[in-house]
């Protein structure tokens, strides 16, 4: 039983280990994306315009 103890221990260390250093990550801008903003006009998707009721029942009938 007292394995279950050290075990738990263990892993809520290890978890708020990986925590503060995900937090560190963050606020150094690690995560920042300068590129994307930059070439996303270039790749710049159609809008689909979604069908009328009107013209689906014209072309049908």
């Amino acid at each position: 039983m007292s394995v279950i103890y050290i075990v738990l221990t263990v892993s809520v260390i290890v978890g708020v280990g990986f925590f503060i250093v995900f937090l560190m990550a963050v606020k150094s801008g690690q995560y920042d994306d300068s590129y994307t903003p930059s070439v996303r006009i270039l790749f710049e998707d159609e809008l689909v315009k979604e069908k009328s009721k009107q013209s689906i029942k014209s072309k049908t009938d």
